[in-house]
């Protein structure tokens, strides 16, 4: 397998029990329908799917972190099948998914804004995309995380810790129905809409309708 994929969990488990996985596990269950995973890694968020999901694509470009992934408990009703993608140039047809998740991936794909034009495409009018992302924070902290991408990209896999991924949602044409930034605004939880039908008040969670301005996740 490959240095990275093998090293991924072991560098990652204090930040998941810390930071992370409180958060997949709120924003995770909201998935439904037909669900694409994208940059899935190494499977963190495989417990968290619920009962409303009825397939999930689980997408990654890392053959090695495929391999990981589908070694990982999961739970029994979840039908998974793993599929080596790229985000920039997803191999499913238009307007095949109800739901796209993205978890820590925005910061390192290639061309972020090809990425949310992919999703954008496959997603159902109306779909949902989940994503939890970190984003540049503001003031010194923004400053700070502009010094240290160059070397965060050389050591993580083409990590950027300077993306806005949460102005970029907005950019490529999503509507936003709510989000939530923790972690000194370094983190950002986002629920948004495939706004293809000029439905803007549609939300992600069990179809209660939110106004046009987003609001703050639960």
């Amino acid at each position: 397998m490959g240095k990275f994929a093998d090293n991924y969990d072991n560098c990652m488990r204090p930040l998941e029990r810390r930071f992370f996985e409180v958060r997949r596990r709120q924003l995770i269950p909201q998935a439904a329908g037909e669900v694409l995973e994208i940059g899935g890694g190494t499977g963190a968020n495989l417990p968290f799917y619920g009962t409303a999901v009825t397939s999930l694509m689980f997408t990654d470009p890392d053959p090695a972190m495929l391999w990981i992934a589908a070694a990982k408990p999961r739970p029994p009703h979840l039908a998974v099948t793993f599929l080596e993608a790229t985000a920039e140039a997803l191999p499913f047809p238009a307007a095949s998914f109800d739901t796209v998740v993205t978890t820590l991936v925005l910061c390192s794909v290639r061309d972020p804004m090809q990425a949310l034009a992919e999703i954008r495409r496959v997603l159902r009018p109306g779909g949902c995309f989940l994503a939890l992302e970190h984003v540049r924070p503001q003031g010194w902290l923004g400053y700070l995380a502009d010094a240290l991408t160059p070397l965060q990209k050389r050591l993580a896999a083409g990590c950027h810790l300077n993306r806005q991924t949460h102005r970029a949602i907005r950019q490529a044409g999503f509507s936003i129905r709510c989000e939530q930034f923790s972690i000194l605004n370094i983190l950002a939880e986002i629920e948004a809409v495939s706004d293809k039908t000029g439905d803007r008040t549609r939300s992600c969670r069990g179809g209660a309708r939110l106004s046009s301005k987003p609001q703050m996740c639960d």
